[in-house]
Protein backbone atom coordinates (compact mmCIF):
# COMPACT_ATOMS: atom_id res chain seq x y z
CA UNK A 1 0.00 0.00 0.00
CA UNK A 2 1.56 3.35 -0.76
CA UNK A 3 0.82 6.53 0.43
CA UNK A 4 -1.49 8.97 -1.51
CA UNK A 5 0.67 11.50 -3.16
CA UNK A 6 0.36 15.47 -1.47
CA UNK A 7 -1.80 17.63 -3.96
CA UNK A 8 0.29 19.63 -5.97
CA UNK A 9 -0.16 23.54 -5.65
CA UNK A 10 -1.50 25.76 -8.08
CA UNK A 11 0.37 28.38 -9.57
CA UNK A 12 -1.41 30.94 -7.78
CA UNK A 13 -0.96 29.37 -4.21
CA UNK A 14 2.94 29.21 -5.35
CA UNK A 15 3.23 32.49 -6.28
CA UNK A 16 1.51 34.85 -4.12
CA UNK A 17 1.74 37.77 -6.36
CA UNK A 18 -0.84 35.93 -9.02
CA UNK A 19 -4.04 36.48 -7.82
CA UNK A 20 -6.69 34.18 -6.81
CA UNK A 21 -10.35 33.79 -7.81
CA UNK A 22 -11.22 35.04 -4.65
CA UNK A 23 -8.86 38.17 -5.46
CA UNK A 24 -10.69 38.74 -8.95
CA UNK A 25 -13.79 41.31 -8.70
CA UNK A 26 -16.66 39.98 -10.61
CA UNK A 27 -17.47 42.26 -13.74
CA UNK A 28 -20.80 41.69 -14.90
CA UNK A 29 -21.38 40.50 -18.46
CA UNK A 30 -24.92 42.12 -19.47
CA UNK A 31 -24.92 45.93 -20.14
CA UNK A 32 -27.75 46.30 -17.40
CA UNK A 33 -25.97 44.38 -15.10
CA UNK A 34 -23.28 46.53 -15.57
CA UNK A 35 -25.12 49.95 -15.80
CA UNK A 36 -26.59 49.06 -12.54
CA UNK A 37 -23.29 48.14 -10.99
CA UNK A 38 -22.12 52.09 -11.74
CA UNK A 39 -24.84 53.49 -10.40
CA UNK A 40 -24.81 51.34 -7.40
CA UNK A 41 -20.97 52.65 -6.84
CA UNK A 42 -21.87 56.28 -8.19
CA UNK A 43 -24.63 56.31 -4.98
CA UNK A 44 -21.80 55.34 -2.46
CA UNK A 45 -19.48 57.85 -4.09
CA UNK A 46 -22.65 60.19 -3.83
CA UNK A 47 -22.78 58.99 -0.46
CA UNK A 48 -19.39 59.53 0.95
CA UNK A 49 -19.24 62.78 -0.80
CA UNK A 50 -22.43 64.07 1.40
CA UNK A 51 -20.17 62.91 4.28
CA UNK A 52 -17.33 64.68 3.48
CA UNK A 53 -19.10 67.63 2.65
CA UNK A 54 -21.02 67.42 6.22
CA UNK A 55 -17.58 66.92 8.31
CA UNK A 56 -15.99 69.98 6.31
CA UNK A 57 -19.16 72.16 7.05
CA UNK A 58 -18.94 70.88 10.79
CA UNK A 59 -14.96 71.79 10.29
CA UNK A 60 -16.09 75.61 9.02
CA UNK A 61 -18.31 75.74 12.18
CA UNK A 62 -16.10 74.70 14.42
CA UNK A 63 -13.67 77.36 12.82
CA UNK A 64 -15.89 80.05 12.99
CA UNK A 65 -16.76 79.40 16.68
CA UNK A 66 -12.84 79.83 17.19
CA UNK A 67 -12.00 82.67 14.90
CA UNK A 68 -14.71 84.49 16.71
CA UNK A 69 -13.08 83.41 20.37
CA UNK A 70 -9.77 84.19 18.93
CA UNK A 71 -11.62 87.82 17.92
CA UNK A 72 -13.19 88.50 21.58
CA UNK A 73 -9.62 87.57 22.90
CA UNK A 74 -7.91 90.07 20.72
CA UNK A 75 -10.40 92.79 21.45
CA UNK A 76 -9.99 92.50 25.00
CA UNK A 77 -6.29 92.34 24.76
CA UNK A 78 -6.32 95.50 22.81
CA UNK A 79 -8.42 97.03 25.70
CA UNK A 80 -6.22 95.80 27.98
CA UNK A 81 -3.28 97.54 26.04
CA UNK A 82 -5.26 101.06 25.73
CA UNK A 83 -5.87 100.86 29.54
CA UNK A 84 -2.01 100.19 30.32
CA UNK A 85 -1.06 102.85 27.99
CA UNK A 86 -3.30 105.62 29.41
CA UNK A 87 -2.13 104.29 33.11
CA UNK A 88 1.25 104.66 31.59
CA UNK A 89 0.86 108.17 30.40
CA UNK A 90 -0.58 109.24 33.76
CA UNK A 91 2.30 107.72 35.39
CA UNK A 92 5.11 109.78 33.30
CA UNK A 93 2.41 112.62 34.02
CA UNK A 94 2.66 112.22 37.89
CA UNK A 95 6.46 111.41 37.22
CA UNK A 96 7.37 114.75 35.71
CA UNK A 97 4.99 116.74 38.04
CA UNK A 98 7.16 115.40 40.75
CA UNK A 99 10.69 116.15 39.21
CA UNK A 100 9.41 119.69 38.74
CA UNK A 101 8.34 119.61 42.57
CA UNK A 102 11.56 118.10 43.08
CA UNK A 103 13.74 120.94 41.36
CA UNK A 104 12.62 123.78 42.98
CA UNK A 105 13.01 121.80 46.74
CA UNK A 106 16.52 121.58 45.44
CA UNK A 107 17.36 125.39 45.07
Amino acid sequence: MSAPLPPTPSPAAADPALPTQADVAFFPQRPEDRLRLALRRLDEAVAEQSEATAGLRAAIGDLSTTMARLGQSVSGYRSALDTTATEIERALASSRTLQATASRMAV
